[in-house]
């Protein structure tokens, strides 16, 4: 597959397992791989189909790549996610330390196993499509040109609970 050389790619961040520690050490390791440009606010967010386990800090941040985009999955965030403790199971809503996804990369549209760019998450969880649209108000998906802002409501955005503090914290250790 030929890829442009530069895109803009956005990474999922998330985790419910000592979110505030993971998060940050990720961020770090990934900031010394790739610079990062934005960090959406995160929100606490409601584990999906799991009520027992404690919520999860979900955002997302914006960051410039060159090469392969499974290159940057598997090669970058993959190790980050096992460094600190992520241990993939069958059970895709099993408590995690850390995720962290290619969820969009330029005008990408990728569906190889292992790989699907736009990630259809997007267009599940208000909370990433309102993460993604904070970081560029214009974004649409590219395989069907489907605004962001199409994919969240003013009902649902209002309903997300934003952690000021912790995006404020990640803002300014990492966006300098």
């Amino acid at each position: 597959m030929n890829e442009p050389s530069f895109k803009t790619c956005y990474i999922s961040v998330g985790g419910n397992i000592h979110p505030e520690e993971t998060i940050p050490r990720a961020l770090e390791m990934l900031h010394a791989a790739h610079i990062i440009r934005g960090i959406s606010t995160f929100y606490r967010t409601p584990p999906i189909n799991r009520p027992e386990q404690p919520h999860y800090l979900n955002g997302a941040v914006m960051l410039p790549f060159e090469g392969q985009l499974r290159e940057l999955k598997y090669a970058v965030l993959r190790p980050i996610e096992e460094a600190l403790g992520r241990k993939r199971t069958v059970d895709k809503f099993a408590a995690r330390a850390i995720d962290l996804d290619v969820v969009l990369c330029g005008q990408l549209v990728i569906e190889e196993p292992g790989l699907v760019i736009p990630d259809p998450d997007i267009r599940k969880r208000p909370f990433l499509a309102a993460a993604l649209l904070e970081l560029n108000r214009a974004l649409v998906l590219p395989d069907d040109n489907t605004s962001l802002r199409a994919l969240v409501n003013d009902e649902q955005r209002r309903a997300l609970v934003p952690d000021v503090p912790f995006t404020t914290l990640l803002r300014e250790r990492f966006l300098k």
